[in-house]
């Protein structure tokens, strides 16, 4: 079995040049729309939420919280969908959406070159169907409320993922910033090279983080990623770090149990080795 500090090794990345060239005209386009539609839905979220009486600071610091943690796993499970799935050959999604997580692995510090638009337009892009569900929700009450204060903090954190995620690759980043990833409230630089080391397949979170020790616990994405090759006979990364550090790394994963696995087949080996109860030998009466 391939040993994983070997799997780095077989890795072989595409041409970041090549990757680069992929932004088109036509994609800028689509991005600064997003970006013009998102903030106007937000924007018209904001006024009714103000507008209504059924508001109050802990419901609504209640709703940013959680909000903020749903973006962290939200933006992990993307950032894992685009990293190990599909390919920049795709139409439309290729170029588009999956292409910049390929060059950002050959290239992390792309990300730190590109302007407000290339850095934040795809996020605008996938959160204008939750942003016109957060609107069109009715603000008959708390509960509804809490409902739309939730998905719209919940996608304005999604949004700022990726200003976030290029601030975490500055060498030299504002003061502000810097205090904010040495706190934790951002995603801070030493806590995301942990996903930049080869062959990339941990710490997808890239909101702030937070949750991506406890999925790393519960091998969320290795589980997940099991499920759709087995429904699919996908190879995970096949396209992002070539075939043969793919197929070395699937080896390692099935041979990896699951703490959860793990205790089940503890508990199922003890009980089948309970020994049987006595039987009495003495004679019937």
């Amino acid at each position: 079995m391939t040993k994983p500090d070997k799997i780095t090794d077989k890795v072989r990345l595409q041409d970041a040049q090549t990757l680069a060239q992929g932004y088109s005209p036509a994609i800028r386009a689509m991005e600064i729309a997003s970006i013009i539609a998102f903030v106007s839905l937000e924007g018209v979220l904001a006024y009714k939420l103000w507008s209504t009486d059924h508001t109050g600071p802990w419901l609504m610091t209640l709703a940013v919280v959680l909000g903020y943690l749903a973006a962290d796993f939200v933006s992990g499970f993307v950032h894992w969908m685009g990293d190990t799935w599909g390919s920049t050959e795709m139409p439309v999604l290729g170029k588009a959406f999956i292409r910049p997580f390929r060059e950002h692995h050959v290239d992390e510090k792309a990300i730190t070159r590109h302007d407000f638009v290339e850095t934040n337009g795809n996020n605008c892009l996938v959160s204008l169907p939750v942003a016109a569900l957060a609107v069109a929700v009715p603000l008959h009450g708390p509960g509804w409320v809490f409902l739309a204060a939730f998905l719209g903090a919940m996608i304005f954190w999604v949004m700022a993922t990726n200003q976030f995620h290029k601030w975490s690759h500055l060498d030299s980043p504002p003061a502000l910033i810097g205090f904010l990833q040495r706190v934790h409230l951002i995603l801070p630089p030493d806590h995301h090279g942990i996903h930049h080391t080869a062959p990339f397949n941990q710490y997808y979170c890239i909101t702030v983080g937070w949750m991506n020790r406890p999925l790393k616990m519960i091998h969320f994405f290795p589980l997940m990623e099991r499920l759709i090759t087995w429904a699919t006979g996908q190879l995970p990364r096949k396209d992002d770090i070539g075939t043969e550090a793919a197929q070395a790394l699937v080896a390692v994963d099935d041979a990896s149990e699951v703490p959860v696995l793990q205790v089940a087949k503890e508990l199922l080996k003890a009980t089948t080795e309970e020994p049987a109860p006595s039987v009495s030998t003495r004679p019937i009466p």
